[in-house]
């Protein structure tokens, strides 16, 4: 007596490669999961591609180009500092408040006291640095859950640097220089690029391979994949969380400075929507909103990505209320994207 049929016992007889291959969506899903960075790359792409169309040549001129890529440099630092808190699972709603004091901190130190230039950029980074410090440290000792403790630092760091400010913005001229050097500018293949553009680039490289080639980036993507997991196999939780805040603070602190060489002054009312603009570039980029998973590149592409939509519905005419609505459905698309891909782990 068999228990198979005819049919049945022909396909077990079958070499693998004569198998029906997997659906079209379950291969995309898979090629999505094992390589994060395709599908924001290829937004990216046809975005370009679609703009070019609509706009004409002029959308891909060396002059459009860096206007782009100056746009999306605070969006990209921002990003970075994010996308490390993001990865461990976490969100940090005060990046852009950081950011602002540190600019603050800066410009008074260096026009109301007369702190050289070089103290006084000191003095902003470590500021970034301590307010790192303070979320960390209410996160990671005290246990309170990132969303509620950068909402509540996001108004402490904002009272602070309306109190230190007295409301009152810096004029440019009253600057030294090596605070409005980021946002000097040199010309290559007759784009001009700034200083602050290079050196973002430079912090999302240095940022990649810290969280590819170091131990602590695989304790960062440890501690946001499985936090539990990742204190019984030994590793110190909290201090990964603490020096998570700490290096994003640092990183806010080096946005802020590029802030005022791209505005060219400094306003305690400056970089708003900064935060949910940074929270935009870390989801549309693919990183994982539950932690574990993503990468800043493709925070980096996210960034690009926004700066591409906003010039290019700019360039065609399109209302800001429909770039507004881009944007959106854009952030729900990529989260709808994470969602379907993280079921080829599950």
């Amino acid at each position: 007596m068999t228990l198979t049929s005819p049919a049945d016992e022909r396909r077990l007889g079958e070499p693998l490669s004569a198998t029906s291959p997997a659906p079209l969506g379950a291969r995309i899903q898979r090629r999505l999961h094992s390589r994060p960075l395709l599908g924001p790359t290829a937004v990216l792409v046809a975005a370009t591609v679609a703009f070019t169309a609509i706009v004409g040549p002029a959308f891909l001129q060396p002059g459009n180009v860096s206007l782009i890529l100056q746009q999306v440099q605070i969006v990209g630092m921002l990003g970075v500092a994010q996308t490390l808190i993001v990865l461990t699972a976490g969100i940090d709603l005060s990046v852009a408040a950081i950011m602002v004091l540190t600019t603050v901190v800066a410009g008074q130190l260096a026009t109301e006291h007369g702190i050289p230039a070089v103290l006084a950029l000191g003095a902003a980074l470590i500021t970034g640095l301590v307010c790192g410090l303070v979320n960390g440290a209410l996160v990671a000792r005290f246990r309170i859950p990132p969303f509620i403790t950068t909402l509540g630092t996001l108004s402490v760091f904002t009272a602070l640097t309306i109190w230190l400010s007295d409301s009152q913005t810096i004029r440019g001229q009253d600057l030294p220089r090596l605070l409005l050097w980021p946002g000097q500018t040199f010309t290559v293949l007759g784009a001009r690029i700034t200083y602050g553009s290079i050196l973002m680039l430079l912090t999302v490289i240095a940022a990649a391979i810290v969280l590819r080639r170091t131990a602590w980036g695989e304790h960062v993507y440890m501690v946001g994949d499985n936090p539990e997991g990742a204190r019984l196999s030994g590793i110190r939780t909290s201090r990964v969380l603490l020096s998570v805040y700490a290096v994003a603070g640092l990183v806010c602190a080096a946005a802020g400075w590029f802030l005022i060489g791209r505005v060219g002054s400094i306003s305690p009312f400056s970089g708003e929507g900064a935060n949910l603009t940074s929270i935009t570039a870390v989801v549309i980029g693919g990183t994982s909103l539950f932690g574990g998973r993503g990468h800043v590149v493709g925070t980096l592409i996210g960034a690009l990505i926004v700066g591409v939509f906003s010039n290019g519905l700019t360039l065609a005419g399109v209302d800001v209320l429909w770039q507004t609505f881009t944007t959106g459905v854009l952030v729900i698309v990529a989260v709808g994207l994470d969602q379907w891909t993280r079921k080829v782990a599950g």
